[in-house]
């Protein structure tokens, strides 16, 4: 079984050690499923990120939770930072990945 590693458990530095930036970065947003749960995600992705986006959801096998999946190219280890932070402050989101 894989082992997810959450952001505030590795050094900032040993982040910056794994990662060159620029990099394609995955963020993984999990929350309650409700309508405009992806549009949200991509509003606070289009604040500190630009681009064109297409994310991908995955509704759990009873429809409570939703997940959704975005690509980008972070730029700096700052804006993967900020970027955790805000997504985890939306509305019914239980968990950035």
């Amino acid at each position: 079984m894989e082992k997810i590693v959450k952001l505030d458990e590795i050094p900032q530095q040993k982040l910056k050690d794994l990662l060159k930036f620029p990099c394609a970065f995955t963020f993984k947003v999990v929350g309650k499923n409700r309508d405009g749960l992806i549009d949200d995600t991509l509003l606070v992705i289009q604040k500190y990120a630009k681009g064109d986006y297409n994310p991908r959801q995955n509704i759990s096998s009873k429809g409570t939770y939703n997940s959704v999946s975005v690509d980008i190219i972070a730029e700096n280890i700052e804006q993967v930072e900020i970027l955790y932070v805000e997504l985890a402050k939306i509305d019914g989101v239980k968990m950035v990945l």
